[in-house]
């Protein structure tokens, strides 16, 4: 137990931290970095744009460029990822990307960022990269799992919170893939072939709340965009392109690897840091092989080199990443096991970080389905099925599956087995496995010696049933994975996107299996996004937990929710539909050559394309029981200069304290060629039984606004909006409208 000492003074270096991040204005940072970058020689600023290469045995980070220790400035160190540290020891395992957008609380996705932040500052990172807003446009994509899901604004708000909580602590976050990353199958080429209202609304708005919250870097991606490099794609990074347009003040990075065709090319379209530097098979190394000799034939000028390294360097100033207290990169990322001198093993873990990755994974448990009874006159006097469980009411209990157990920590830290608990996907976004507690342990740890307990921690069908028959409760761990298709990453014949929706290892019929022997048994699916529930409605599965890539804290965090001391509040970032076709779009797997991908579903991803088909998903997109109920009454609308304010009352009406998720969704008129509904706000109301909050969800003049071409704005459109309040995307439960023909017409509410 540490001392209130301790805790006094690790608060005021949180502060401190906090107050340092704010030390400059973006003026200010500047005005700093041109003053530096004048004193600089042609060598010292290619230093600064090119990343010192793969191969380089000086390398600490996954991305380093050269310091110059005359000037103050060291090596700039950019390091994955959007879930963690990757490839370094002594730091947290935290929830995916989309487990922070399935716990639908702005606090929880700042608060993780903020201690994200916390670690990569300890370990001497200046550059976090994270986060990941590529939209899951298909529930198969390899890399969906580290973003926040199919819907833009979900993407939007946890992008911006992430970037808020980051550079909050004086990191730089760099938000990625710029633009239309959603396969991992032939991504070093295809063409995200999409539309210019489909692009703003969709697939940039994400990055424009990132410009929003001051994010330091931007990361192109690998793919062409409408037939050009992503990374040398002048309509996107260039000077009148979509970023700097939308006030963007910091600079581009590529992804490694993703720059293709001359120095000049990139340099003049807006790309001001190519990393790795060299090239690395897929391509790279343009600006080491030929930016020094584009600026001395005047093909790149002296103003674009220079503002290439000002736009560099003034995140640096703008974070005070100068200041004398920020740390030395203190780790090797190229030592995987963290031996080696370089590696100083400074831990950067600590209890707070802890009990917010466990608190974001129980908060991030969707519970889809609980049918609870309670029998009297049992052997063991009183029996209950269904969650929560009372441990003083089971006896004997089965733990079934191979992703209970521990995962298998000899395939690296990139999860490239799966062959345990899934606790996040594999390839750059993923962290270090070092801290996992698997369920089994924690179910063990928890039960102690009130239960007998038998487990099966294979997919064997019969094992299974053996295990869980006669059972007072029957716990069936099931998984799904993907991720990034790195040249050399195949897991069980998967290459990043998954090949099909289904559990892996034949988790579905084990699920049968058991549920056929006990009645009552209780689901745990760990995902990367949807899957097939098709058993869901078998009568002795008395409950589901979709727990999604939950991170290190998986085993504590599972029992926190199924013995009840968490009530689960987490809501389906995504949609859970019976067949593939009900997302209405494809990955492309085969092709001759590079793809073209036409996005032709436009505005309609997941319920906005389910809504629009008229199908019913089996769970819909916002979805997510309590052990609690919850009321909504009192719809108020009110207008607030350009904006409105939706307030509603929320009461608990149950007997658990808990907490609901409101969700406000947004019908535009129908002359505006909008989708039915779309998502426009969220807020979440922790309330202890019978207890009610105002709610209250500001809608801006931009989020009832749509992206018009020929202006190249966003603009109103006239007539009626009807607004939609509920629990779900389907489960609304108050309904109100707000009528627009002028900038002052009033407001008309119907309840």
């Amino acid at each position: 137990m540490r001392s209130p000492l301790f805790w006094l003074a690790w608060v005021f270096v949180v502060e401190r931290c906090a107050e340092q991040a704010l030390a400059r204005t973006w003026d200010e940072a500047y005005e700093v970095s041109r003053n530096v970058v004048g004193q600089m020689t042609l060598d010292e600023k290619l230093g600064l744009l090119i990343g010192t290469g793969q191969l380089n045995g000086n390398r600490r980070c996954v991305g380093d460029t050269t310091a110059i220790p005359r000037l103050g400035i060291p090596s700039i160190c950019l390091q994955d990822g959007p879930t963690g540290l990757r490839l370094v020891r002594n730091v947290t395992g935290w929830p995916s990307g989309i487990n922070a957008a399935a716990t639908f609380s702005k606090r929880l996705i700042r608060a993780r960022g903020r201690a994200m932040g916390e670690e990569f500052r300890g370990k001497g990172v200046h550059v976090h990269l994270g986060p990941a807003v590529d939209i899951m446009r298909n529930p198969k994509g390899g890399r969906a799992w580290e973003s926040f899901g199919p819907d833009p604004y979900l993407n939007g708000e946890g992008a911006y919170e992430t970037i808020m909580g980051v550079q909050s602590v004086g990191v730089q976050a760099c938000v990625k893939h710029l633009i239309g990353n959603t396969q991992e199958h032939w991504r070093y080429g295809y063409s995200a072939n999409i539309d210019d209202r489909t692009q703003h609304e969709i697939y940039f708005y994400p990055f424009l709340r990132s410009i929003e919250a001051n994010v330091a870097s931007v990361m192109c991606a690998y793919n062409r965009f409408n037939g050009t490099s992503s990374c040398h794609h002048d309509g996107l990074m260039g000077d009148g392109g979509i970023l700097r347009k939308a006030g963007f003040k910091g600079y581009v990075v590529s992804d490694w690897g993703a720059t293709h065709d001359s120095a000049a090319e990139n340099a003049n379209s807006g790309l001001e840091m190519e990393q790795p530097g060299d090239n690395i098979v897929i391509g790279g190394g343009v600006f080491r092989g030929g930016l020094k000799n584009a600026v001395n034939r005047g093909e790149v000028s002296q103003q674009r080199l220079s503002e290439m390294v000002v736009r560099i360097l003034a995140p640096y100033y703008f974070l005070d990443q100068d200041s004398p207290d920020f740390p030395p990169v203190n780790f090797d990322a190229q030592k995987r096991d963290g031996s080696g001198p370089k590696n100083l093993r400074v831990n950067v873990r600590s209890e707070e970080h802890t009990a917010l990755a466990r608190e974001i994974a129980s908060a991030s448990a969707v519970l889809i389905k609980n049918n609870r009874t309670t029998t009297t006159g049992t052997p063991t006097g009183v029996t209950t099925r269904g969650l929560p469980i009372s441990r003083d009411r089971i006896k004997n209990v089965a733990v079934i599956g191979q992703d209970a157990k521990q995962l298998n920590q000899n395939c690296g830290e990139m999860g490239e087995c799966n062959d345990g608990t899934m606790v996040v996907g594999w390839g750059s976004g993923s962290h270090s496995f070092e801290f996992v507690i698997p369920p089994v342990e924690a179910i063990t740890s928890y039960l102690g010696n009130s239960a007998s307990i038998t487990t099966s921690l294979s997919n064997d069908l019969n094992a299974a049933a053996n295990a869980a028959r006669g059972k007072d409760v029957a716990f069936v761990f099931v998984n799904a994975a993907s991720g990034e298709l790195a040249l050399y990453t195949v897991v069980h014949g998967n290459m990043g996107d998954r090949n099909d929706l289904d559990l892996w290892w034949k988790g579905g019929s084990l699920i049968e299996r058991v549920a056929a022997v006990c009645n009552n048994t209780i689901v745990v699916v760990h995902s990367v996004g949807p899957v097939y529930l098709n058993w869901s409605n078998h009568p002795n599965i008395t409950g589901i937990i979709y727990a999604g890539a939950p991170g290190e804290q998986t085993g504590p965090s599972i029992v926190d929710v199924m013995f009840g001391r968490y009530n689960p509040s987490g809501k389906l970032p995504f949609s859970i539909a019976d067949n593939e076709a009900a997302y209405g779009t494809k990955i492309v797997y085969n092709s001759l050559g590079f793809p073209e991908i036409d996005f032709t579903e436009k505005l309609l991803l997941d319920y906005r394309y389910m809504d629009e088909m008229n199908i019913r998903p089996r769970f819909e997109f916002g979805y997510g029981l309590s052990y609690t109920t919850f009321a909504y009454s009192s719809l108020s609308i009110q207008r607030s200069g350009a904006s409105h304010v939706v307030s509603f009352d929320v009461q608990n009406a149950g007997a658990f304290a808990g907490a609901e998720k409101p969700q406000l969704y947004l019908s535009y008129p129908a002359s505006a060629g909008e989708p039915k509904k779309v998502l426009r706000g969220f807020e979440e109301a922790d309330l202890a039984p019978g207890a009610t909050a105002r709610v209250t969800i500001t809608l801006s003049e931009r989020d009832m606004s749509i992206w018009d071409v020929p202006s190249q704005k966003y603009v109103r459109p006239t007539g009626r909006f009807e607004v939609l309040v509920g629990s779900s995307s389907l489960d609304i439960r108050l309904r109100g409208s707000i009528d627009v023909s002028i900038m002052d017409e009033p407001i008309l509410v119907v309840s």
